[in-house]
Parts: C-alpha cells; sequence; structure tokens
C-alpha cells in the first residue's frame, strides 16, 4: 500500500538537508551567486552529494551507494526546492535511474561517489515517451541537443542518439556545451554541440529507449517534489509577512481577502504534496502504476508551484517586486519547472490516455 507519510529516517534526512541548506545556502547566498557568470555551486554540491552521500541515494550498496531508493531522493529535492538550491541533483538522479535500467555498475560507482556528475542530455522540456535523437550515432556522435539542464557542470553525458544510448565525456573532444539564458538562473541551460565525439554504447534498440523513457518519467516524478518545496517555501514565508507587516492598525493578514487568498495555496500546496508523494512512492517501488502517477504529479504540481509564488510576491506587496527579496528566484524557478519534462496540459492528455478515458 502506498505510503504517503514519511517515516522517522526520512524525516531525520530531510532535517539533515535543511540544516545543511540553511547554513551553507541561505537565498542570500543564491541571489549573490545568481548575479555572477555561474550560478552553480560547486562547494554546495560537494557537501550534499559526496559529505552527505546523497548523489548515490538511490544507488544499491552493493554497487557503490546509499542503499536508499528515490523516497528519499524526493525528500531531498523537496528540501533543495525550498531553498532554490543551484546543484545540479535532479539531473544526476535522472541519470541514476537511465544507469539503473541499463544495468551499468561500473559508473553507477562512479556517480554514486558524488565525484562526478552525470546528467540525461535531452532538452529540458522533454515529456516521458520513447527519445526522439537530434545526435546521429555509430561510434563518433554528431549532433545538436538544445536546452539541456543542469548539463553546464556535468562530468558524464548520456546521450539519446538514432542506434542507442551513449557515454559521453563532458569535456572531450568534439564536446561543446554553450550556455543559454535561461529564465531560471538557479539551474542554467546550455545547448550540447557534438562534432564527431567519441562514446561509448551503453545500450542499444529496446534497452537503449527503455532506459531513456525510465529516466525521464522518473524526472517527472521528482521535479514535482521540488516543485512541492517551492510552493511550501512561498506559502510558509508570505504567512509569515502578512502576519508582521501591518496595515490600517492591523496586521494584513486579519482581513478576510488575505486570508481567503492563502487557503487557497494551503489546499493546493497538501494536494499537491499528496500527489507528488504518491508518485516517488511508485518509483521507488517500480510501480506499474508509475507512468501514471508521474503524470497525475506533473499535471497538478506545476502549476500548484506557480499560483504559490505569484501570490507570494503579489501579497509581499512592493518589497515581493524588488530584486533583493527572494520571492523572484522562486517565481523563476517555479514557472521555468513548469515545462520541465513536458506540460501540464500534455501530462492531461498522456493522463487521459494512460487513464483510458473517453475522448
Amino acid at each position: 500500500m502506498t505510503n504517503l507519510r514519511y517515516d522517522e529516517t526520512e524525516e531525520a534526512l530531510r532535517e539533515s538537508v535543511r540544516a545543511l541548506l540553511r547554513a551553507h545556502s541561505p537565498w542570500s547566498a543564491v541571489l549573490a551567486r545568481v548575479d555572477g557568470v555561474e550560478s552553480y555551486d560547486p562547494g554546495l554540491w560537494r557537501r550534499l552529494g559526496t559529505d552527505l552521500g546523497l548523489a548515490g541515494l538511490a544507488v544499491p550498496e552493493a554497487l557503490g551507494g546509499a542503499g536508499a531508493g528515490f523516497r528519499e531522493v524526493a525528500v531531498v529535492l523537496e528540501e533543495l526546492g525550498r531553498a532554490v538550491a543551484p546543484v545540479p541533483y535532479l539531473g544526476h538522479a535522472v541519470a541514476v535511474r537511465a544507469l539503473l535500467t541499463c544495468v551499468e555498475t561500473d559508473l553507477l560507482g562512479e556517480v554514486a561517489t558524488g565525484e562526478r556528475i552525470a546528467v540525461l542530455a535531452v532538452p529540458f522540456a522533454t515529456p516521458p515517451g520513447p527519445p526522439e535523437p537530434t545526435v546521429v550515432g555509430g561510434g563518433d556522435l554528431t549532433g545538436t541537443i538544445v536546452g539541456v539542464a543542469d548539463a553546464l557542470p556535468a562530468d558524464l553525458l548520456l546521450v539519446p542518439a538514432t542506434d542507442g544510448l551513449y557515454l559521453v565525456e563532458a569535456d572531450g573532444p568534439g564536446v561543446s556545451r554553450v550556455p543559454v539564458v535561461s529564465l531560471d538562473a538557479t539551474r542554467q541551460l546550455c545547448d550540447i554541440v557534438l562534432d564527431g565525439a567519441p562514446g561509448r554504447r551503453i545500450a542499444a534498440g529496446h534497452a537503449a529507449v527503455g532506459a531513456v523513457t525510465d529516466a525521464l518519467t522518473a524526472g517527472a516524478a521528482l521535479l514535482a517534489a521540488e516543485q512541492v518545496g517551492v510552493a511550501q517555501w512561498c506559502l510558509d514565508t508570505t504567512v509569515e509577512y502578512v502576519k508582521q507587516r501591518h496595515q490600517f492598525g492591523r496586521p494584513v493578514g486579519s482581513f478576510q481577502a488575505v486570508k481567503h487568498r492563502l487557503a487557497d495555496v494551503w489546499v493546493s500546496v497538501t494536494e499537491a504534496r499528496a500527489v507528488a508523494r504518491y508518485a516517488a512512492d511508485c518509483l521507488a517501488n517500480d510501480s506499474v502504476d508509475t507512468p501514471v502517477a508521474a503524470a497525475l504529479a506533473q499535471a497538478y504540481c506545476g502549476d500548484v508551484a506557480v499560483t504559490a509564488a505569484q501570490e507570494c510576491v503579489q501579497l509581499h506587496g512592493g518589497i515581493g517586486f524588488t530584486w533583493e527579496h527572494p520571492a523572484h528566484l522562486y517565481l523563476k524557478r517555479a514557472k521555468s519547472a513548469a515545462i520541465g519534462f513536458g506540460t501540464a496540459d500534455r501530462h492531461r492528455a498522456k493522463l487521459a490516455i494512460l487513464a483510458d478515458l473517453p475522448g
């Protein structure tokens, strides 16, 4: 039976991640970093991925990982969403899922330590399903992949090509990564250009299609957890603000119009948490319902995060519109994530097919 509640171990993990982010990635540090050339925080990744061992959370202990699962990965992503943390954890987790499906034991050992970051080289907006490669295989790879998330700091690229799934060294010959302007500066995108880049094929045929499909489904399910974290921060921060901000001699939050708006957000976030945890639980247990759960999560959680972030900006009044306040970071993360692994409309259409609803 699906368990939508976190147990003591999962809550302890949450507290550890939250404490680390509070100490090493406050919003002021994130804001200062996105003003620079590189928003990715390598020091924070080292603490999370290597020191805490979270890079290999879903990798079995026998392969060098922590031996936990994707429920725990979802817990981490919820906290990373709360902090709009600039680390490639989501992209790395998606790549781990692809490697698990391919049973690439040597590579899993490398990425489980966090010393090497891996990402699946597909556009961030790619929905779950069979890949549509833009790269020609055959050994040396040629082609361009646009709008890939988390690829700039990556060491290893998993590239879907016309004849299979390839492993490519990100800094290898024939590989160029061109940064593109991203709405969400805390998760930079880039175009990957391959010009005769040497690659090692790790899966072919149905195995390659299955690995990429599994990875994209995992991405949709896990992104929902991050979106819940974004929405929860926006709700918590706004509630605290309207309790302190006074107008006409009363706290702004005492006005019924404000209370009703925040009550609606609370209901939406609570519902989003339920569908996100359902998706994570299905993913962790390799349930046959995972595609349905992932589509359901992305059909709902993206819109909730955007609404919560918009209300955060609006109910913070003028301060919510300023660069100095972090509200815009959350709005941009929510807006950007809303198209990640497929839009809500696309997932609703897929959900209708999966649930065999009449057209």
